[in-house]
């Protein structure tokens, strides 16, 4: 899950929650191209 952020970057959140509700952070980026591809990255690495 990608958010923009109140500064202008974007940051990858976890979609599964913790156990107090929160998402887990996975990185922030300066463009939104950079965010979707490292998003890839991580899906890849969850499958292989």
């Amino acid at each position: 899950m990608i958010r923009k952020l109140s500064s202008g970057q974007y940051r990858i959140y976890s979609r599964k929650t913790d156990e107090n509700g929160k998402r887990r952070n996975l990185g922030t980026f300066e463009s939104k191209e950079a965010a979707q591809k490292h998003e890839r990255e991580i899906q890849y690495f969850k499958h292989h």
